[in-house]
């Protein structure tokens, strides 16, 4: 009898274990930018879907953005205030990374998958905002912190770094090449991080040289630098670790990539139709 008993409570144990790993799936945090008042916490919680109060809310500052963002972009872009905001919400193993934004003008939605991706974040529904136009470079720490929260772990504080690195890289490269030109040659690098590693800086550039071709761009020196810099930070990861996660987000990024086709499209055939009625109306009149 005692041992059937103590059969069924390791049960119940096993159970109730079972039931807290499954309450993972599906916590939230908000972080919320310290520098914003009351109306402008309201609007960026109407942007998350979810009232205040509904979940854990943390805040961020510009001195825990500046840990990370110090040295990599210009500090006119970091500013002295704390704007952007960004809710997480944990999904289930393989669900993949699902990011939306309002406000950010200058970091895209497959930037952030990417550079989430090197950080170790994989699975989750995040959604970075702002009440008004910012940059978008801070709201990763805001997602490394509220991660930490809900996992009680701590990212690998490299994979931070360059993570942020990555998110400034590809968005610098992104106002001469595109974003998803520019996210895909940073993550056709990441595949091949066991090669760099062997190369010499000459050699890497040519390989850089020869992404960029196959992807349909044309590099400019400063912008291979920027690449070789940030390669070589991305081989002080596991480049295995590495490669799964990019591996994981890339059905993600084709979606992000195949939406960007279909806008390309449709704003280019709004503008041939109004060079269209242009062009009537000037052989008219002439």
């Amino acid at each position: 009898m005692k041992r059937i008993l103590a059969f069924v409570l390791a049960l119940c144990l096993l159970s109730g274990a079972g039931a807290a790993l499954a309450a993972d799936s599906g916590e939230a945090r908000a972080v919320i930018g310290a520098n914003l008042s009351a109306e402008q916490i309201d609007y960026v919680y109407t942007v998350f879907g979810v009232e205040r109060g509904a979940v854990r809310e943390l805040t961020v500052t510009n001195a825990d953005e500046r840990e990370y963002l110090e040295g990599l972009v210009d500090s006119s872009v970091i500013g002295t205030n704390s704007i952007s905001c960004a809710y997480i919400e944990l999904l289930d193993e393989g669900e993949g990374l699902d990011v939306t934004t309002e406000n950010i003008n200058w970091c895209t939605r497959e930037m952030y998958v990417s550079a989430l991706a090197t950080a170790g974040i994989t699975d989750a529904r995040i959604v970075v905002a702002a009440p008004f136009e910012v940059s978008g470079t801070a709201a990763l720490t805001g997602v490394y912190l509220a991660y930490e929260d809900m996992t009680g772990e701590e990212l690998d504080e490299t994979a931070k770094q360059v993570s942020t690195q990555e998110l400034t890289v590809t968005a610098e490269l992104a106002d001469q090449l595109g974003s998803m030109d520019s996210v895909e040659i940073v993550n056709e690098l990441k595949l091949l991080l066991d090669e760099t590693r062997e190369m010499s800086d000459g050699e890497l550039r040519a390989e850089i040289g020869r992404i960029a071709g196959e992807v349909g761009v044309e590099l400019n020196d400063s912008q291979v630098e920027q690449l070789v810099t940030l390669c070589r930070a991305l081989e002080k990861l596991n480049p295995d670790a590495l490669r799964q996660k990019v591996e994981s987000v890339q059905e993600t990024l084709r979606g992000l990539g195949a939406t960007l086709e279909k806008a390309s499209g449709f704003f280019e055939g709004v503008k041939n139709v109004i060079n269209s009625v242009i062009d009537f109306f000037r052989n008219l009149f002439s």
